[in-house]
């Protein structure tokens, strides 16, 4: 019956939100958000999508595999490498989400209800919002309030176009405080880490992720989960994925999960 209910909905788009304080003409060009929501309903998930690209490209986008399942979705652009330092990508991430929860109640979302996800650079930055709490803070904003992360595909380690910055190549791995596993904590809400096939995925993107749920793991974190799609690249396994959350938000909500 919720099924039928939820496809029974009509849904409205706003786009092109500026979400910024910044007043810096880039921030002003590039800090905007869609918002895509179902109309005369209250208190639904929200679901807060990062593109991906390498922090160096990518749009904000609305993925169809989101629509039509009674949430709101919003899809967030932020400012990219290398016109900008990772820092300052964060930051915008960081503002995004505080912005969704000042502001999800306008568009009949529930902030108690919020999902991080994102693919692959996407996926690398709500990782390190759920786990460095300090990038939230900054705009009034518990890390610990989100709902639940579901990076797909994103990088444990220092993202290799944050190496490039640093005069690295992408197999000259390093951890330090931009990696996601240097901030390994046993008190964030569920990580669900979903990547590729191993043998496919982006210079060993899995194996990082694997890495990091072990370490969770060991320092006590109880809601950590990873799966590995086989036969799915970096590219591919965007698609399957989106069941995977679905699948884990519904146990969340308490509803009936669809094998």
């Amino acid at each position: 019956m919720w099924f039928t209910l939820v496809q029974a909905q009509s849904y409205q788009q706003e786009n092109d939100i500026c979400y910024t304080s910044k007043t810096d003409a880039y921030s002003q060009e590039r800090l905007k958000l869609d918002v895509y929501f179902p109309q005369g309903v209250s208190d639904c998930p929200v679901i807060v999508w990062f593109h991906g690209g390498g922090l160096e490209a990518g749009q904000k986008e609305i993925p169809e595999q989101l629509k039509r399942k009674g949430w709101v979705v919003v899809g967030v652009n932020y400012r990219l490498l290398p016109r900008v330092t990772v820092d300052k990508t964060l930051d915008d991430a960081a503002e995004a989400v505080a912005w969704v929860f000042a502001n999800a109640s306008r568009y009949g979302g529930d902030a108690r209800k919020i999902v991080v996800t994102g693919h692959s650079a996407g996926g690398y930055l709500a990782m390190l919002l759920c786990l460095n709490k300090a990038w939230l803070a900054k705009y009034n904003t518990n890390a610990d309030d989100v709902m639940m992360y579901v990076p797909f595909s994103g990088q444990a380690v220092t993202h290799y176009n944050v190496r490039k910055m640093q005069g690295l190549t992408p197999l000259q791995v390093t951890i330090d405080q931009y990696a996601p596993i240097y901030w390994v904590r046993n008190d964030c809400p569920p990580l669900v880490l979903i990547c590729g096939d191993r043998e496919l995925e982006l210079f060993g993107r899995y194996d990082e992720n694997q890495y990091l749920a072990r370490m969770m793991k060991l320092a006590g974190h109880k809601q950590t989960y990873l799966y590995e799609l086989d036969g799915h690249g970096h590219g591919a396994m965007v698609g399957p994925s989106f069941h995977i959350l679905e699948t884990h938000l519904n146990q969340m909500l308490g509803r009936s999960v669809n094998p």
